[in-house]
């Protein structure tokens, strides 16, 4: 007898037909209605229930067995960060390069590569002027091939770099070296931020984008320490290592699920998304609000390929813009950088002619680097806004108070204990300050638009190395115009303006998905405090 279709099981005919259609709508379908019924689907890795295919009705899954797969996702996601931070210590290598090779050359055996003070500040500040060059580059380039794949491409100038620098017989080699390390350090930036916001859950994301400046601090100390044994040939070549185990790695890690599927690529970025989240209910559920979200996108600008103009000059775009431009701005003029890089200059003003340049440059970098990993654990455990407004606030106190202090003491016999209080003054806001120094490539990755993220981010990370570039170049005269005293007024003042914009205007996006950012900034409103659900967040927590 023929089995009547009617009498066939519901759940087993339904189970058939939502598998078969998940995969038609992933793949294949253009219905706008098939879009819209996810257009709600507000999915958070780190919190969202699993729905059960089955029986068309929600349940949440076994603790255990959701914990095992958040832990396996976490893993993956960590491991390819891995080859992401020995990229960012390989580009900070040639940072302190400067440091142990000039000491070796000023007196070198070898006439051809003795330099006078001229050559040694070019040595010093030609990486800094090629840094917006590949920054500007970047952009475009991550946008048409993709992330990984420049971030991959950049190694080729650093190890062409140390190539030059150790093989060099004359300054035209050394400074062509030097050029392509500043370059390939601009073209890696914005890649390595934007990549990791891209592939990271949204309760890992922060860590793992400030650590990118943890592993920055560790190449720097990594070529001091090779440059108090080694002579600096021999440093150039061990420093190529960092960067080719790095690219080797990364060839194996996937590329960011976003850019693939803005490029209609819809089959690998759900392989991606399936491998980075140790689920494949819950990658398809992400593949499928990132289709959602790009099938809007063209459907508001009817065209795939609207200017990028026209898309920077809308108010949902001129926000985060604004936020993150500020914020490089007043992190400059704070002297994020300007204490790093005068540090010794300034402690020596105070009369103390005792500090070893090589000694006081290490513990720079060292304390450089505590800190730093100090705040990627404050971002793990803290709320952006927070994190921000103490560390913008703190900055401003600490610099005020060494500015009034040193105002205080014009003119007077310096002591020891005007020395100490000094020093102290100065660890403290560099404990504060350092918040600045990861902050900035957080948001980065995190506020801009999917559409304009590659774009921007790499004429954001230009404006940055230009202004960083013309700041330190005109710090010393700065110094010697204000004295030490007015120059920390300035950093103390940049700081509490970058705290008051942070706290009226800057989101909390700890929590948020990067979908859930953009979806804030299109609503209308400026102030965060004007945000249309702050009564509903309310509630939420009573």
């Amino acid at each position: 007898m023929k089995m009547n279709v009617s009498d066939s099981s519901p759940t087993t005919e339904t189970t058939k037909f939502l598998a078969k259609e998940k995969k038609a709508l992933l793949l294949t379908s253009n219905s706008n209605h098939d879009f819209k019924q996810y257009n709600n689907d507000k999915l958070r890795f780190s919190s969202a229930p699993l729905l059960s295919l089955a029986d068309g009705k929600k349940t949440e899954e076994n603790p255990s067995s959701t914990n095992n797969v958040r832990r396996t996702a976490i893993f993956r996601q960590s491991l390819v960060t891995c080859a992401v931070l020995l990229l960012t210590a390989g580009v900070g290598c040639p940072i302190g390069y400067s440091a142990i090779f000039l000491p070796q050359v000023y007196n070198s055996s070898e006439p051809s590569i003795q330099m006078d003070i001229d050559m040694a500040s070019w040595f010093t500040s030609i990486h800094s002027l090629a840094s917006p060059v590949g920054a500007f580059v970047s952009g475009p380039l991550m946008e048409r091939i993709g992330r990984r794949p420049t971030m991959m491409f950049s190694v080729i100038p650093l190890t062409v770099c140390w190539c030059l620098i150790a093989l060099s017989q004359n300054h035209y080699y050394l400074l062509i070296g030097r050029f392509l390390g500043g370059f390939s350090t601009g073209l890696m930036g914005a890649p390595c931020q934007v990549w990791l916001a891209e592939i990271a859950d949204p309760s890992i994301r922060g860590i793992l984008i400030g650590l990118t400046l943890v592993t920055y601090s560790i190449g720097i100390l990594f070529v001091y320490f090779l440059g108090s044994f080694l002579y600096w040939r021999y440093v150039a070549w061990a420093s190529i290592v960092i960067p080719l185990i790095a690219s080797i790695i990364m060839y194996f890690a996937p590329e960011s699920p976003v850019w693939l599927t803005r490029h209609g690529q819809v089959e690998r970025a759900s392989a991606a998304l399936n491998w980075l989240r140790a689920s494949e209910e819950v990658g398809q559920k992400e593949l499928q609000d990132l289709i959602t979200r790009f099938e809007k996108e063209k459907e508001d600008t009817n065209t795939q390929n609207d200017s990028i103009w026209k898309t920077i000059s809308k108010l949902a775009t001129i926000k985060p813009l604004f936020i993150v431009n500020a914020f490089y701005v007043f992190q400059v003029f704070s002297g994020s950088y300007l204490v790093v890089f005068y540090a010794v200059d300034i402690i020596q003003d105070f009369g103390s002619e005792t500090i070893n340049s090589m000694t006081a440059a290490v513990y720079t970098a060292l304390i450089r680097m505590l800190f730093c990993l100090m705040y990627c654990f404050l971002v793990l455990k803290m709320h952006r806004r927070p994190l921000t407004i103490m560390s913008t606030g703190g900055s401003g106190i600490a610099a005020g108070v060494l500015s009034i202090y040193l105002y205080t003491k014009i003119d007077q016999p310096k002591t020891q204990m005007d020395i100490f209080i000094t020093a102290m003054c100065i660890l403290f806001y560099l404990g504060f300050n350092t918040g600045l120094l990861t902050l900035p490539g957080i948001m980065t990755g995190e506020l801009l638009p999917a559409k304009v993220r590659s774009q921007v981010a790499g004429s954001i990370f230009c404006m940055f190395s230009l202004v960083l570039f013309g700041t330190a170049k005109v710090f010393p005269y700065m110094k010697e115009f204000l004295k030490v005293h007015g120059v920390f007024a300035i950093f103390s003042a940049s700081s509490f303006l970058c705290a008051f914009m942070c706290y009226w205007l800057l989101p909390e996006t700890k929590t948020m998905t990067l979908g859930e950012i953009e979806d804030y900034f299109n609503e209308k409103n400026l102030l965060w405090s004007n945000r249309p659900n702050k009564e509903k967040e309310k509630n939420c927590k009573a």
